[in-house]
């Protein structure tokens, strides 16, 4: 532990930051260092991993709770493990709120209430990470396979926590109920308070022999790989969700989620906005002016459009539905076509000489521009 960074440090964020912050800074951070966008880059692959865990604990209010008291050793599942089921509390997944609330706030008949029930089934935590893909697969959809980090039960222990063969013992302490009631003495006079128990924590039961793998946790973390349906249509920075495939429940509770970010690479032709894709059209001088049967890119393949004469620089025409395809919806935005005009470079001799000559034989009337223009200037000069 004393080798991991600060979390806010990692994240680049201050101790008070809000929640917004965080998940900003994670989703500019998780893009910067994605492997898919440093493919040889060892160093941005250990940084990627090291954003993800400082933002597993700084999104989640009880584990940067925990955090910001005790440092990494409140949310370090590794320690105080090999001191098994007696270690740390903070191998735990109690909630420190309610542990306080029992001991403080528990005075009958003084409005405090009693502690949620350890035991009670508990939804697992979401888990957010990011996928790249290319323009194509998100105007056409894919499937891609997503990894990250998950608190899943242990194989070894099948998530109880105690030894292969053995099982936890009803604690005799609290006798099974988590709780222990306290006499104590105040101004005005015995009050009966309860607690969670010392011994057992809450859980109602004490395991003498922990499993050897997970330290009696009954949990522990994972790398998991999942394949994903990324539909047609999909933006970027647009949030899929996964249902049920983040960390396991706890007694007996529903897994959390899994939220993908999408992150789509920038195309070299085209350009989206909204479900319309624009691209620009170089054209020749002679195109333009006289028209010519062109052929033009779409994310379906290659269509021919017919040019018409006198087409100007700044023209836009449209292919209509050949855009995206709405998000699980029907229909398809349309493609828009910008002209530009590509001027020739390095003539030679004799070009130039038939440029002249055309230019020779031009009038106002070839230009309505030029010829608009030349009649502004002089309304204003004379």
């Amino acid at each position: 532990m004393a080798d991991k960074r600060d979390y806010y440090e990692v994240m680049g964020v201050q101790k008070g930051a809000t929640d917004d912050e965080i998940k900003k800074a994670y989703r500019q951070l998780a893009k910067k260092y994605h492997p898919d966008l440093n493919p040889d880059n060892a160093e941005a692959e250990a940084k990627f991993k090291e954003v993800n865990e400082a933002y597993e604990v700084l999104s989640d209010k009880d584990k940067r709770a925990r955090y910001d008291q005790f440092g990494h050793a409140g949310v370090d599942p590794n320690y105080g493990a090999g001191g098994g089921y007696g270690g740390s509390p903070f191998n735990q997944d109690i909630d420190f709120g309610d542990i306080f609330n029992s001991v403080f706030g528990g005075f009958g008949g003084f409005g405090g209430r009693r502690s949620a029930n350890p035991n009670a089934p508990r939804r697992g935590a979401d888990i957010e990470t990011t996928v790249t893909i290319s323009f194509d697969e998100a105007a056409k959809g894919c499937k891609k396979e997503i990894s990250f980090n998950a608190t899943v039960n242990c194989k070894e222990c099948g998530g109880t926590g105690a030894k292969k063969g053995t099982s936890a013992k009803t604690c005799s302490t609290c006798r099974g109920t988590g709780q222990v009631t306290v006499n104590q003495r105040t101004p005005f006079g015995v009050v009966q308070t309860s607690r969670v128990c010392d011994t057992c924590r809450g859980t109602g039961k004490v395991i003498e022999h922990p499993c050897k793998v997970c330290g009696g946790q009954g949990r522990h973390k994972t790398t998991r790989k999942i394949e994903i349906n990324i539909p047609a249509g999909v933006n970027n920075d647009q949030l899929l969700n996964v249902s049920g495939q983040g960390s396991t429940g706890i007694n007996g509770g529903p897994a959390g989620d899994v939220r993908v970010y999408v992150n789509v690479r920038p195309h070299p032709i085209f350009e989206r906005k909204g479900d319309d894709v624009w691209c620009e059209l170089p054209l020749t001088y002679t195109q333009a002016a006289l028209g010519a049967e062109v052929i033009v890119p779409t994310i379906d393949g290659k269509v021919s459009y017919a040019v018409h004469d006198g087409t100007q620089p700044g023209d836009i025409f449209k292919l209509k539905g050949k855009g995206i395809p709405h998000l699980n919806g029907k229909g398809r935005g349309d493609q828009y076509v910008k002209v530009t005009i590509d001027v020739p470079r390095n003539l030679s001799s004799k070009q130039k000489d038939l440029l002249k000559q055309f230019e020779a034989a031009s009038s106002d009337k070839n230009y309505s521009k030029r010829k608009s223009f030349s009649d502004v200037i002089k309304s204003i000069f004379g």
